[in-house]
């Protein structure tokens, strides 16, 4: 079997991979650039209009409102899901009766539709008859059944503390992942030298998660720029798209508005933004490191 490590044998295996990959990604990619610069609409011939549909997008107040949210929707996540995450991928890593079934249970909602989860948390969070503000009235806490959906000013955190919720099992695997990848004799050598539990976790964990942490940031970018099954079934990005995101403004002003070149600027500028933030982080993460060092 010594010829499937040959070049070619590799070769071989690898080339359907990429040819799906560059039909499917690389080449669409690269359609939608084309497009940006034209006034699309679905119908006739494209022409060329130049940058004028990226200068468009900052005098678009909903583009703009989509932005905003989206950036406050990214930096809940943000905060929540390492915060959260980490937290419980310390409570998976304890042994303890039933954290198999406590670990199928945090990791359940990563693998339900998102749109069902939107249906679902859709009827939780509806201000008039979802469980969240009924059960509220019904402990005489009025004040605090806000318009949690449907409004326009808690639409982005509450599509923020359902994305932590869908997400949050996957984000734990890969913190566990890097916590059992630490050698254990690293932590008896704390003990024996009388180091308590918290000093642990800061002195030794954290700064030995620095690449798992990373890849999590890197993830939950990514993830909040494709969020759109949400913002439709939850919120529909009304009330007069005041909670729309970037992804669900796009798709309004591609298959709503048929305003296609328009819509292929805002998808290359998601794009851009996703991966700026993502390598940026990197970028500031590395350079820290390399200080350190």
């Amino acid at each position: 079997m010594h010829w499937l490590s040959t070049r070619r044998a590799k070769t071989v295996m690898v080339l359907p991979t990429l040819i799906i990959y560059a039909v499917f990604i690389i080449v669409p990619v690269f359609v939608a650039i084309y497009y940006s610069f034209t006034d699309y609409s679905g119908l006739g011939k494209a022409e060329f209009v130049g940058i004028q549909n990226y200068t468009r997008m900052f005098h678009d107040a909903l583009f703009l409102i989509a932005f905003r949210n989206t950036v406050v929707v990214l930096i809940c996540s943000a905060v929540f899901l390492l915060a959260g995450s980490f937290l419980m991928a310390l409570l998976m890593n304890v042994s303890f009766r039933g954290n198999a079934f406590f670990k199928m249970v945090v990791f359940a909602p990563y693998v339900i539709a998102p749109i069902i989860i939107g249906i679902i948390w859709g009827y939780i969070l509806n201000p008039n008859y979802g469980l969240v503000n009924s059960v509220l009235r019904s402990l005489g806490l009025d004040v605090l059944a806000i318009e949690w959906i449907g409004g326009t000013k808690w639409s982005p955190l509450a599509l923020a503390i359902v994305f932590t919720w869908q997400v949050l099992g996957f984000h734990a695997t890969i913190f566990l992942s890097g916590i059992k990848a630490i050698p254990g004799d690293i932590y008896e050598a704390c003990s024996i030298d009388g180091a308590n539990a918290f000093q642990r976790l800061f002195y030794v964990t954290i700064p030995m998660l620095k690449e798992t942490f990373i890849i999590n940031i890197v993830l939950i970018v990514t993830g909040v720029f494709k969020i759109y099954e949400l913002v439709y079934q939850m919120t529909g990005g009304g009330p007069a798209h005041q909670s729309e995101l970037l992804t669900s403004y796009m798709y309004f002003t591609v298959f709503s508005s048929r305003r296609y070149g328009y819509g292929m600027a805002i998808a290359v500028a998601i794009l851009v933004l996703s991966i700026i933030g993502s390598f940026s982080y990197i970028k500031i993460t590395t350079r820290k490191q390399r200080s350190e060092a």
